[in-house]
């Protein structure tokens, strides 16, 4: 394909796993298409994607940059600073590396060097997991060539003649959980035919969900349920102490889960927050899932992610404020009525885009072969 191959791609995106895993699953289908391809990424420093791309065996070159806070903070006062040094950085890593197109995934992260792939004239495409876009990738829309989405109705951030509808990239081995059940219970050396939950607060925790399980916690060893929990880095010291003398022999606690499609296979119901990724996950997966959407993210948008769901029956709604109450009364009712799981993990399987990273990778293939 192409006069100038090796590829060199430049990826940018981070701050949560939802930037950053879509980020990887592209570099990772690019990749199998292109083996020869040189791959950079490009995220803020201290963020997890520092840690994340270089697991799955990427470069990666952090920025000094952060978003702004909403409050005067140190941080704020320094972001005209460190918006400059990132711009100069971002300019210095595009003339090094003379890439072929740059991919932005969302995040602060890939703000500057989506303006500096522009300033050069390379080629960009930029993917978007919400049904509520973001304010980098609504800002560099207007040089991109072309903007991947995963919901209906984005011709209101974008340009219509942009757009291409592909769906979220996910993790491939999430592809193939139906036949990984006896080998995942195994694997948490649980026995079999026991109901199993999994709880998953986003890659950095959600503070609801875990206080809602802690306080509850009696009910989920009462009725002898399997639990996967993945606290998050942020709360898991403070989870293992309050949790300190119960008895825990059928719940697992992780600070975070690496090997995600174990935890999916294993699974019989799911609470989650309502990132983007992670209803492209549990899409995929076709799991029964309790969504409780974050309040704390711009435009309430995980609200309006999960209602996209709840509307076509494919998943339940517990709000936030209301998830200490119910959550867990929710979680042990829908894990024990059979009918119901079968009827939400038909409903939310209809929904998955099992091939959006190839439909991605394509889009790429054409600005790189016709800028």
């Amino acid at each position: 394909m192409g006069a100038h191959s090796p590829y060199r791609l430049i990826i940018s995106g981070g701050g949560t796993g939802g930037h950053i895993f879509p980020a990887i699953s592209i570099a990772n289908k690019f990749k199998e298409r292109h083996p020869d391809a040189d791959i950079l990424f490009v995220g803020a420093k201290g963020k997890m994607e520092m840690v994340r791309v270089p697991e799955a065996g990427y470069k990666i070159i952090g920025l000094w940059i952060s978003g702004l806070q909403r409050k005067i903070t140190l941080s704020n006062l320094l972001f005209p600073f460190k918006l400059l040094s990132s711009y100069w950085k971002a300019g210095s890593i595009i003339k090094k590396f003379k890439p072929h197109a740059v991919i932005g995934t969302g995040g602060y992260a890939s703000g500057p060097i989506m303006l500096a792939a522009a300033r050069h004239r390379i080629p960009s495409l930029i993917q978007e997991q919400n049904s509520y876009a973001g304010l980098t990738n609504k800002r560099l829309a207007g040089n991109a060539q072309r903007v991947c989405v995963a919901y209906a109705g984005m011709e209101k951030y974008f340009p219509k003649e942009k757009i291409i509808i592909t769906g979220n990239p996910v993790r491939k081995d999430l592809l193939s959980i139906d036949s990984k059940k006896e080998r995942a219970q195994a694997h948490f050396s649980f026995c079999s035919g026991e109901k199993t939950l999994l709880i998953l607060g986003g890659s950095l925790g959600a503070r609801t969900i875990n206080e809602s399980i802690i306080s509850h916690i009696d009910k989920l060893i009462d009725a002898r349920v399997h639990v996967i929990w993945q606290t998050g880095k942020l709360y898991y010291e403070q989870v293992k102490t309050q949790l300190n003398g119960r008895d825990l022999h059928n719940i697992r606690i992780y600070d975070f889960i690496q090997i995600m499609d174990m935890a999916y296979a294993a699974s019989d119901v799911v609470i989650s927050r309502a990132g983007a990724l992670a209803i492209s996950e549990l899409c995929l997966a076709k799991k029964p899932s309790i969504l409780v959407p974050s309040p704390n993210v711009a435009e309430d948008h995980q609200t309006k992610n999960a209602m996209s769901l709840v509307k076509l029956s494919a998943a339940v709604l517990v709000r936030d404020n209301e998830a200490k109450d119910t959550l867990v009364k929710e979680a042990l009712q829908l894990l024990f009525d059979t009918r119901r799981c079968e009827e939400l993990s038909h409903n939310i399987a209809g929904l998955a885009k099992p091939h959006a990273s190839e439909e991605i990778v394509t889009e790429i293939e054409k600005i790189l072969t016709n800028p």
